[in-house]
């Protein structure tokens, strides 16, 4: 198993047309993935390296039996591609795009939320998902992963890819390996791909890789101590990040003593998360865990 992706996830991307979409699409389907459909309204009917495209999303699922919908759409309509992709019942949507202002956001997160539809947001501003020999559905480099039995969940991409990185190097595989993304508002957060982790029998271990900004960390600190069983080891980004200066993401800023990397540490520290201090150490505590 995996969670979220697998072998049988079909991938439709909003944005196929685009440089990014069609270039990001062509390593997809160089891993192995299945990308079945593009969509882009007013260019339906052409087809971009073999995969047919759609004026939309309704119909690109109709043809297709999509089950994945991957944005690259430009931030100013980003939130009507997510829209419109929730609307037409797609399980799981994932937003690489950047710069989604978060009003947009906010919007979204009311919308889907208030009238329950079945949608699984993953970002925006994030690298996707992907299940090591089976699914990549984002931006994810495929070269740095491998099949095994450690989980990955993260707000930051090229930390990710380094863990990953030096995992593999070691020999250590990956189940998943999941980016939320770091805006302040994202459709899926720490908790429930914890949640997906411990209840998938194929992670044997989580790694959890914050940084500063927001609660996130430590909302995820309570739910460890309280619901699972499995091992967690964690990362968190900012040590040296000075006070009400933004880093990086949009949602990386520290408000007064909130948000800082060494009360994220704490937190989960206390709930028997094991720290490293850098991606190197943080490969050395699963490698450890790893062998027990």
């Amino acid at each position: 198993m995996a969670i979220f992706v697998d072998h049988n996830t079909r991938v439709l991307v909003q944005g196929l047309t685009g440089e990014q979409g069609r270039f990001h699409a062509a390593r997809m389907k160089e891993y192995g993935t299945h990308v079945v459909a593009g969509v882009t309204p007013g260019k339906g009917g052409r087809q971009v390296d073999g995969t047919p495209v759609f004026d939309s999303v309704e119909d690109a699922i109709s043809a297709t039996d999509a089950n994945v919908s991957l944005i690259f759409v430009p931030a100013p309509f980003a939130s009507d591609a997510i829209l419109e992709a929730a609307a037409a019942g797609i399980p799981l949507i994932i937003c690489v795009t950047e710069g989604v202002p978060v009003h947009d956001m906010a919007r979204i997160f009311t919308h889907l939320d208030s009238v329950r539809m079945h949608s699984t947001l993953i970002g925006p501003n994030c690298p996707g998902i992907i299940s090591p020999g089976k699914s990549n559905v984002g931006i994810i480099p495929g070269s740095v992963a491998g099949p095994g039995r450690v989980g990955l969940v993260s707000r930051s991409g090229t930390l990710t890819y380094q863990i990953m990185d030096e995992l593999t190097s070691m020999g250590i595989g990956q189940s998943t390996t999941v980016g939320i993304g770091g805006d302040p508002i994202v459709g899926t957060g720490f908790i429930d791909c914890l949640d997906r982790f411990e209840d998938d029998p194929e992670t044997d271990i989580v790694v959890l890789i914050g940084e500063i900004g927001g609660e996130d960390e430590e909302r995820a600190a309570r739910f460890i101590a309280d619901e699972m069983t499995k091992p967690v080891v964690a990362y968190i980004a900012g040590f040296t990040a000075p006070p009400g200066k933004r880093m990086g993401h949009a949602g990386a800023i520290v408000s007064g003593s909130r948000g800082t990397a060494a009360a994220k540490m704490q937190a989960l520290e206390e709930a028997g998360v094991r720290v490293g201090r850098n991606p190197s150490e943080v490969a050395g505590l699963v490698a450890a865990l790893s062998a027990n």
